[in-house]
């Protein structure tokens, strides 16, 4: 991918949801559902993201379905938020939706540093 490409949120989508497909067999998740509440989260930062995006692989049962219930709480908490804030809630999403991009960018030049070694 090169500077004046632009990936789509729904690239990013794809892409992330096939590392969310990596996780045990055994483990029951919604994965678009959890794709949205980790790309919706205001809380956590592009790096935090991706901690959880590689931890996949190895989350338990109970660490998916804690993880989605604080999503869910965090995305309650920020609702009541926006009433208060609408401004700075604006900004939050904003920042997440340019952030979600850039977690993508990390994966693609990733991606193509793997191929090259």
């Amino acid at each position: 991918m090169d500077e004046n490409t632009t990936l789509t949120h729904e690239q990013v989508d794809e892409m992330l949801l096939e590392y969310v497909k990596l996780r045990q067999p055994y483990i029951e998740v919604d994965e678009d559902k959890f794709l949205q509440l980790l790309k919706n989260s205001l809380s956590l930062s592009v790096s935090e993201k991706k901690r959880v995006i590689e931890a996949i692989p190895t989350l338990s049962q109970f660490q998916f379905d804690e993880l989605q219930k604080v999503f869910l709480e965090e995305r309650e908490k920020f609702k009541e938020l926006a009433g208060e804030h609408p401004e700075d809630i604006k900004k939050l999403l904003k920042k997440q939706q340019d952030e979600w991009i850039d977690l993508g960018e990390i994966y693609i030049l990733e991606q193509q540093k793997q191929a090259v070694s």
